[in-house]
């Protein structure tokens, strides 16, 4: 049977406000034109989707059954009206991501910019938090996307692989923990160190490892990113804990070693979460594959 868009707002309408008069108002056409255009539709279907009522509109169980249909051809309508603009540039995107300080320091920057130049509509905004939070921020839905660490519980979201990166310790090239294959934080906590400020996300992770030891890190100075701590290192400031990535950068520039850690949280299998498919826009799904994909 025949039926176009006009024929399922009208059913929305009715069924929203329980009275003709009111809905032919609200789009607006006449009582008249509204009435006709619904005994059309029945007879077309050949059903009754409403009950007439001297107080108002009434749906059929079989008025209920299609109204739940109408609603999902017109969120798919809307969505296609919503991506037809965002590809034509006459609006723009926000996808909000939550991520450590590792992914967002290190690992993203890299990996964003074709996303980016495919759809120029779009405005990313990053969010930094430890990884309990990432979590804590996508299921509250303040966040569409996160990526953190996979080895904490994820209950509730759907989880997929991103990069496999660790942490290790920086130090001078002549370092007494210089010539160390690998060792454990506790070994290292006795020397000063070169931090991140104390409000981001993987230097408030360093510090609770520490005070769970016992230990309570020796900060001597702050830096405000992966590139000014090694150079801080490179200049005996103090020791530091990188991300090998980022560490095996100053190595090739810098007289700075690398020391491995022994210990399990040190290796982060970071992955991408999400609420449900579903649930995420269009320009969500397209980041989500791109990042899987990457």
């Amino acid at each position: 049977m025949h039926f176009d868009l006009a024929d399922l707002r009208l059913l929305a309408a009715i069924a929203a406000t329980g009275s003709l008069s009111k809905a032919a108002a609200s789009f607006p056409v006449a009582v008249s034109a509204a009435s006709s255009r619904l005994r059309q539709f029945e007879a077309r279907s050949g059903l009754v989707l409403f009950m007439r009522k001297a107080d108002g509109m009434q749906l059929t169980p079989a008025g209920r059954l299609v109204l739940e249909s109408a609603r999902g051809v017109l969120g798919e309508a809307q969505k296609l009206h919503d991506t037809l603009k965002e590809l034509a540039g006459q609006r723009r995107i926000d996808l909000h991501l939550a991520v450590s300080t590792v992914t967002n320091s290190t690992l993203l920057p890299a990996v964003l910019g074709p996303f980016l130049a495919d759809y120029p509509q779009v405005d990313l905004q990053l969010v930094e938090h430890k990884s309990v939070d990432v979590l804590r921020a996508v299921l509250a839905g303040d966040c569409e996307i996160g990526v953190y660490d996979g080895n904490l519980v994820n209950d509730g979201v759907v989880s997929l692989p991103f990069r496999t990166e660790r942490l290790v310790l920086l130090v001078p090239s002549e370092h007494a923990l210089a010539g160390r294959g690998q060792l454990r934080l506790a070994d290292a906590l006795g020397f000063a160190f070169v931090c991140l400020p104390a409000e981001r996300a993987m230097q408030r992770f360093v510090e609770e490892l520490a005070m769970s030891l016992a230990m309570p890190l020796k900060v001597r100075v702050r830096a405000p990113s992966f590139e000014a701590i090694a150079q801080l290192v490179a200049q005996h400031a103090g020791i530091a804990m990188l991300p090998e990535t980022a560490a095996i950068r100053a190595e090739q520039e810098l007289a700075v070693r690398r020391v491995a850690l022994e210990e399990r949280w040190a290796t982060l299998e970071l992955r991408i979460c999400f609420r449900g498919w579903e649930r995420l826009s269009s320009h969500g799904r397209q980041l989500v594959s791109f990042l899987s994909g990457q």
